[in-house]
């Protein structure tokens, strides 16, 4: 682990002189954890998920690793699927299955 330390050092020394930008020094492996939490957090906005994701048993503990953002500027593309095929094409091109009404199939994507 030093070792891995070490050269993570010095790679983030380097690339902060080569980018003339000193913040990149503030970034340590921790960091990385504060930032896939709040990353799986927005996208699966589940709390109990994250949670489980890091390991913690207190959700306190993930209330302080996650950076909780604000849901309500979100906004959706909606598409409707007939058949396997059209669900098939709308999965494919990164839409999300939402549910099933009167036979017809539910997806949305994020803007």
């Amino acid at each position: 682990m030093y070792n891995l330390r070490k050269i993570f050092s010095r790679q983030r020394r380097r690339i902060a002189g080569k980018l003339g930008n000193p913040r990149i020094l503030m970034i340590h492996f921790h960091t990385l954890r504060h930032w896939k939490a709040t990353m799986e957090y927005h996208r699966t906005r589940d709390i109990l998920h994250v949670m489980q994701f890091l390991g913690h048993r207190n959700i306190k503990t993930t209330l302080r690793y996650t950076q909780l953002i604000a849901f309500a500027d979100d906004e959706y593309t909606c598409r409707v699927a007939d058949n396997v095929e059209q669900a098939k094409q709308l999965v494919e091109s990164g839409f999300d299955y939402v549910t099933d009404i009167d036979g017809h199939k539910l997806f949305k994507k994020r803007k």
